[in-house]
C-alpha cells in the first residue's frame, strides 16, 4: 500500500502491546521499545523487549524528561543499547501540539546528548525532526559526533519559531551539505489509524530533495536504505 514496504513504529501502547502487533503483521512492521528511561530497572527492561519481544531499538521523549539524558543514571540503559546494537532514538526540542512545555530545558538541546554520544561511540543515535528548531545544535552535535543521525519526520512547523528563514528545500540542503546523506532518514511521524500513513509529508520531502537536485542514489539512501541499515532488516 502506497509503496510502503515496511513500518517502523517508535510507539503503540507499551512493548509488549506493541510486539504483538509487530509479530502479528512481522512482513510489514517493525518496532521500537518506548517505556520510560529512569523507571528502575530500564536497562533490564530494554534486553526484553529486544531479546524477547523482537523490538529493534528505543524511543524516549527528551524535551519530557525531568533530569537531563546525560545523567549517569542513563548510562546502563546505553550500555544495553551499544550491547544489543539497536538504535536509540531521542526527541529534542519543541513537543508541539499538546505536548506542552518541556520539564527540563536543557533536555530541549540536542547537545546535551553530546557526553552521552562521546562515551558509547558505537551506539547509533538518532535525532528527529531536524532537531525540532534546534538546527544549529544538532548540526553542532553530528559534526562532533559521527554515530548520531537526524530523521525528517513530520510537518517541521518549527521552522516558524526560528529567528530567521528557513523552508524545507533550504532544511534539506543544509543538512545534506553538513551531515552527508549517510546520516539523514526519512520518517513521517504518521500516527494512529485511522489517519494512518501521512503521504504528504512523503511528498513534499521528495520534491524538496529533488528540487535542490539530490541523485537518486542519495535518495535511496535517505528514504530506505539508512532505515534499512540501523534496523538490520533483510
Amino acid at each position: 500500500m502506497k509503496g510502503v514496504e515496511k513500518v517502523n513504529f517508535v510507539t503503540g501502547g507499551g512493548n509488549d502491546n506493541l510486539a504483538k502487533i509487530v509479530e502479528k503483521y512481522h512482513d510489514k512492521f517493525t518496532g521500537f521499545a518506548h517505556h520510560a528511561l529512569f523507571e528502575e530497572g530500564a536497562a533490564e527492561e530494554l534486553e526484553r523487549a529486544v531479546e524477547d519481544l523482537g523490538l529493534r531499538g528505543y524511543k524516549l521523549i527528551g524535551s519530557a524528561q525531568t533530569t537531563p539524558v546525560d545523567d549517569e543514571a542513563t548510562y546502563p540503559v546505553w550500555e544495553t543499547a551499544e550491547r544489543l546494537g539497536v538504535p536509540v532514538l531521542i526527541h529534542f526540542g519543541i513537543l508541539g501540539g499538546g505536548g506542552g512545555p518541556p520539564y527540563d530545558l536543557r533536555n530541549m538541546n540536542p547537545l546535551t546528548l553530546w557526553e552521552v554520544a562521546k562515551m558509547f561511540p558505537h551506539l547509533d543515535f538518532v535525532v528527529p525532526h531536524f532537531g525540532s528548531g534546534y538546527l544549529r545544535e544538532l548540526l553542532q552535535l553530528c559534526w562532533s559526533c559521527p554515530n548520531v543521525h537526524m530523521d525528517t519526520s513530520g510537518s517541521n512547523q518549527w521552522m516558524r519559531w526560528l529567528p530567521y528563514e528557513l523552508d524545507l528545500e533550504g532544511l534539506f540542503r543544509k543538512a545534506v551539505e553538513t551531515v552527508g546523506t549517510d546520516r539523514i532518514l526519512f520518517a513521517t511521524d504518521s500516527s494512529y489509524f485511522p489517519r494512518g500513513f501521512s503521504e504528504p509529508y512523503l511528498v513534499e520531502q521528495l520534491r524538496a530533495c529533488r528540487s535542490i537536485g539530490l541523485e537518486e542514489d542519495s535518495i535511496e539512501k535517505i528514504f530506505y536504505g539508512n532505515a534499512k541499515r540501523l534496523l538490520k532488516l533483510e
